[in-house]
């Protein structure tokens, strides 16, 4: 198991903390820490590897295991679920929160595991995540639409947000004015902040990518006035309106790009990969981002892959 010293950490002083999950490269999946009356929620969890930094956290906020309430999901997918199993089996204390769809799979993961196998090979499957800890059901609670969960002295209210996957809730955290928004306010990666300000880009990954749905729930969570979005991929977005608004650009211009090449038949991946690209770096550029090419490619290639992916999937089956 990995131990990340000196991980990234930011205390927002409302009770909010991210700090990095150490999953696969710094500053790429935040873990949120909600702490309020010396009770704790972590929402997402990273991969196991997550585990020594969220018991780090834990001792830096001076509180221990028992102060653990839940452990709550925006979604499934290992890069926000994979650690689930292994904190919960350290927080005897917590509930699991997870969406009516998700919570079978975190009771029993095998199709889940596989489902995430089929994406990205045995080998990376074993080597980024390994073994997927089943979670007992009497210890998960179903997310539905409108669910209020006590969290010392704050609401948090579970929404229903799909277009990224058809198993994804936000959470908002009333007192603070915040949603915790896993992928469906999109990715903000900190390397490409220029002078404080932050770029956004939307995430369509396999295989349940619906663009009108995500259009409609990026508008609702905007529609709650939020102070802050609080992102798994990578922590607190302001300037709400106008990422917003980028986001629905962007997300509208990666749609335009796959249809273009609905109909190349063989070459339509390459085809849709190298315009999705190009383009992400031309808005990169006028954002004012001036790091390398290769860096940034480099910063972005699984997401490419999997926007592409997600992007054909919803090709083939929209309708």
């Amino acid at each position: 198991m990995k131990i990340t010293k000196d991980f990234d950490w930011r205390d927002y002083g409302n009770g909010i903390i991210a700090f990095d999950a150490g999953y696969v490269r710094p500053i790429l999946a935040a873990i949120h820490m909600i702490v309020d009356d010396g009770r704790v929620a972590f929402i997402d969890t990273g991969s196991n590897d997550s585990l020594p930094n969220v018991l780090e956290a834990l001792t830096k906020v001076g509180l221990g295991r028992d102060a653990v309430d839940y452990v709550i999901l925006t979604h499934i997918h290992l890069d926000h679920a994979g650690g689930a199993g292994s904190l919960m089996r350290e927080f005897p204390n917590a509930k699991l929160v997870v969406h009516p769809r998700g919570s079978r799979h975190m009771a029993e993961p095998s199709k889940l595991v596989a489902g995430v196998t089929a994406v990205y090979g045995k080998e990376y499957v074993e080597n980024v995540y390994g073994d997927i800890l089943p979670i007992p059901a009497d210890r998960i609670i179903d997310a539905h639409e409108g669910l209020t969960i006590q969290l010392g002295g704050r609401e948090l209210l579970m929404i229903d947000t799909p277009g990224h996957a058809k198993h994804h809730i936000c959470i908002v955290d009333q007192k603070a004015k915040a949603i915790f928004t896993g992928d469906m306010f999109g990715l903000s990666y900190r390397e490409f902040d220029v002078d404080g300000r932050q770029f956004i880009q939307p995430t369509t990954s396999p295989t349940q990518f619906d663009h009108a749905e995500m259009r409609a729930s990026i508008d609702r969570l905007m529609s709650y006035n939020p102070r802050a979005m609080y992102l798994t991929h990578y922590a607190q977005v302001i300037d709400l309106p106008a990422q917003a608004a980028n986001l629905h650009r962007r997300l509208d211009a990666h749609v335009a790009i796959a249809e273009a090449h609905a109909k190349d038949s063989e070459t339509r991946h390459a085809a849709t990969k190298q315009e999705l690209t190009a383009y992400l770096l031309a808005e990169l550029r006028s954002h004012g981002c001036t790091l390398p090419e290769a860096t940034i490619l480099d910063i972005l290639a699984t997401d490419l892959e999997l926007n592409v992916r997600g992007l054909t999937w919803w090709l083939d089956h929209r309708g």
